[in-house]
């Protein structure tokens, strides 16, 4: 077998330290990272440029609430897992019953947990 390249992963995350520790912990475990974008037009469009095999989503970001983007990325195979502040994760499952959620803050070894679970998935 080649190598693999590695997964990418998208974070879009509107708090800027916590998307920056996000980040730091997906690609010290070895992932290809796009992100933090802070609101959803910039991950939209990050989204549309370059598909990510999973992507962690902050549910509310700085302009709106992320539920759309992630029925997109779900339509087309990309693992979404949410991290949520404001909504709680049984809130999140309630719509998105095959999905992941997160409750922030979250500590950084359940992130790989719930990323390598994506990645098995994927």
């Amino acid at each position: 077998m080649g190598q693999r390249q590695p997964l990418r992963i998208l974070v879009a995350e509107d708090e800027l330290i916590v998307g920056y520790d996000l980040c730091d912990t997906v690609s010290e475990a070895g992932y290809l990272v796009e992100g933090p974008y802070d609101d959803l037009s910039s991950a939209m469009l990050a989204y549309q440029k370059n598909k990510p095999d999973i992507a962690i989503l902050d549910v509310q970001l700085g302009d709106g609430i992320v539920y759309p983007l992630a029925e997109q990325m779900m339509a087309e195979d990309v693992q979404v897992i949410f991290h949520s502040g404001q909504i709680t994760p049984a809130q999140v499952i309630e719509r998105f019953p095959n999905a992941t959620a997160l409750s922030k803050p979250c500590p950084p070894a359940e992130v790989i947990h719930s990323v390598q679970q994506a990645a098995a998935h994927h």
